[in-house]
């Protein structure tokens, strides 16, 4: 299945998977191809033995003498190929579901392993994608990928989107992935991909292919062992050869030069090493970091490159509102800051911030209550700050003004309408794209009431959308208008929010300090070039657009041409785990120790291929963990510094 589907419309990839029916495969056609394909799983790694995997261990340059290393080992569980069957083991029970299929006209519910290209299946919200799908019909369908893309933000899918070649998987509209989870709306999807040929399949044969390389202190003690192993015998051999020449005795003189060439060898150096990085381990204990590979700890402190996803690692991994302007703000028509409510303990606004807040409120599907946060990041984060920032809560509001109907928000309008009953009849609030909100209002609202927009204020207010989006800002736009909404034309514009996943406050200071130490920082991660731009700049790794490349620049680039870019990029956006790999082993081949940090599934490739792999331990998921040397219990960036 080496088809770009995503580049194919609905009636191509029913031809090219030879399946045109509505009503689904039948029953005996489904099971020639699960024959044909085989089942919808991750495949097994080999297994190797136990005594051959321990016997391994003494392979290892720092060990090879002392077996005490290798009873180490064990007791950590890192037996060779462990790690990669842990991680493998970790993939396979993402993949472990049920699936709804539509086979001889009827929808049924199966093991996910039995499906087959060319299968029908049917999503809804709460179900994980179970196959590598081409979506043939969607209604407000979005899924969460961050397994695939690493970003937490549901992905809005379009059955009718056409994508070009070579677009990034997180840019992919029309597919839904295994193990990405469905949030919202409804579909129909038909199996393109199923097992290992999955783009998830193509994760874990990354994770599986990568090779378990030797630590630069295994590398070195291996060279000394070998040098002075080398030095030994030749001057043994020159004494034996001296002292034949002198005609002395042969078996003494033999017997003499096995014992020097034993004495030669630092049989006590492996034990020493392997005391100083266990008492290592135990300072690293308690400051929040598991080592889970015994050299990882000398490596660490030869790192002169530290590679970093962004989301949840540099930054919160929630979604932040950074600021709310009402339109006389916007317009700079003064009279409406913010001012302290006595007695409240809470932020109180002019009547134009507070229409905004109270749009943002009640045109949001998000709930903040007591079983945890529910929703979209976004809508939560406008819940959170009119929370805090507002003089009353959502549940509030809802009963002031209870909703009577609603219009979803769809990817192609970019907006959604809620209306509201109030004791004259109804109002209606939109929020969306500021821009398609914008170009649908015809007044803006003031500390002095309701003002016609003209060309010059809509001029100032799309110069502020765009400066806003240009900081790597999400930005959403809210109206409110009278009546039952259905036009969303003729609104009252009520201004903006800009939101963003905030940087972590420690980071920029261990970026910092990396830099002095004459470490250099790289932000690698699926989000948008700008967005990762914006942070980077923030957390000083960056400065300018040189210094960033994309996923489709990458795909471009030959080994030599990235070997060359990798000394000065300093931000990769849009990648996906390949990429990551590719970009680990440039910089490696540059002559650089290199420490990669993640938490996804889509990590874990470039995880192992790192000198130096370090997992989150709270939000990491157990594919990251297992691939890792390291994990970082609490999730700071600034405890590898």
């Amino acid at each position: 299945m080496a088809e770009a589907f995503e580049t194919k419309t609905t009636e191509e990839t029913g031809r090219l998977l030879h399946s045109t029916d509505p009503g689904g495969l039948s029953a005996e056609e489904a099971r020639k191809r699960l024959e044909q394909y085989g089942p919808n799983r991750l495949q097994e790694p080999e297994q190797s033995g136990f005594f051959s995997r321990l016997l391994s261990q003494f392979m290892d340059p720092l060990i090879y003498v002392l077996a005490a290393a290798g009873v180490i080992s064990v007791f950590l569980g890192e037996i060779g190929e462990g790690k990669a069957k842990k991680a493998l083991d970790a993939l396979k029970k993402m993949t472990r579901l049920k699936a709804v299929v539509r086979r001889d006209q009827t929808d049924q519910e199966i093991d996910a392993a039995e499906l087959v290209p060319g299968d029908l299946v049917v999503l809804d919200a709460g179900r994980q994608v179970p196959a590598d799908l081409r979506l043939l019909w969607t209604e407000g369908l979005r899924a969460e990928e961050s397994a695939l893309t690493g970003e937490a933000a549901p992905v809005h899918k379009d059955a009718g989107f056409s994508a070009a070649a070579g677009l990034p998987v997180g840019d992919r509209k029309n597919m839904a992935y295994m193990s990405s989870n469905v949030t919202a709306g409804r579909g129909i999807g038909m199996v393109t991909a199923t097992g290992m040929d999955t783009e998830i399949g193509r994760i874990a044969r990354l994770i599986r292919e990568a090779p378990m390389e030797a630590t630069p202190l295994q590398k070195r003690l291996g060279d000394l062992g070998g040098a002075l192993s080398i030095l030994a015998v030749a001057l043994c051999a020159a004494l034996f050869g001296l002292a034949v020449w002198q005609k002395r005795d042969v078996g003494e003189m033999l017997i003499t030069a096995i014992s020097l060439a034993v004495a030669a060898v630092p049989e006590g150096l492996p034990a020493v090493v392997t005391i100083v990085l266990a008492l290592s381990v135990s300072r690293m204990a308690r400051v929040h970091t598991i080592v889970r590979r015994l050299p990882s700890v000398e490596t660490l402190g030869a790192v002169s490159v530290v590679c970093s996803d962004k989301t949840g690692t540099l930054t919160m991994n929630r979604m932040t509102v950074e600021e709310v302007l009402d339109a006389g703000e916007l317009l700079d028509e003064g009279g409406s800051g913010r001012r302290r409510r006595p007695g409240r303990g809470k932020w109180a606004t002019t009547p134009g911030q507070e229409e905004l807040l109270r749009a943002f409120v009640l045109c949001n599907d998000a709930e903040l209550n007591k079983k945890g946060r529910i929703g979209d990041p976004g809508e939560l984060a406008l819940l959170e700050y009119a929370e805090k920032e507002g003089p009353w809560t959502k549940g509030e509001l809802e009963r002031q003004l209870p909703r009577t109907a609603e219009r979803a928000f769809d990817p192609e309008r970019k907006r959604m309408t809620t209306v509201h009953r109030i004791e004259t009849g109804t109002v209606s609030y939109t929020k969306g794209a500021p821009d398609v909100i914008l170009e649908r209002c015809s007044r803006y609202l003031s500390g002095g009431g309701e003002r016609p927009l003209t060309g010059s204020s809509r001029r100032r207010l799309q110069d502020r959308i765009s400066w806003l989006s240009g900081q790597g800002l999400r930005v959403l736009g809210a109206a409110r208008s009278d009546g039952d909404g259905r036009k969303e034309e003729d609104m009252v514009f009520l201004g903006l929010a800009a939101m963003a996943d905030p940087p972590r406050p420690e980071a920029a200071h261990a970026v910092a300090m990396f830099k002095r130490a004459h470490v250099r920082t790289v932000m690698i991660t699926g989000d948008h070039r700008d967005t990762a731009l914006a942070i980077a700049r923030r957390l000083g790794i960056a400065e300018d657009e040189n210094q960033c490349i994309s996923g489709a620049e990458l795909d471009r680039m030959d080994d030599a041409a990235l070997k060359e870019r990798a000394e000065t990029a300093a931000v990769f956006s849009r990648v996906s785990p390949d990429h990551k790999v590719r970009i680990v082993r440039a910089l490696k081949e540059n002559g650089s120790i290199v420490a990669m940090t993640g938490d996804g599934v889509n990590d874990a490739p470039s995880l192992k291929a790192a000198d130096v792999g370090i997992a989150m331990g709270q939000t990491g998921t157990d594919v990251a963990k297992q691939a890792a040397d390291m994990v970082l219990t609490d999730d700071d960036f600034a405890t590898i510094e």
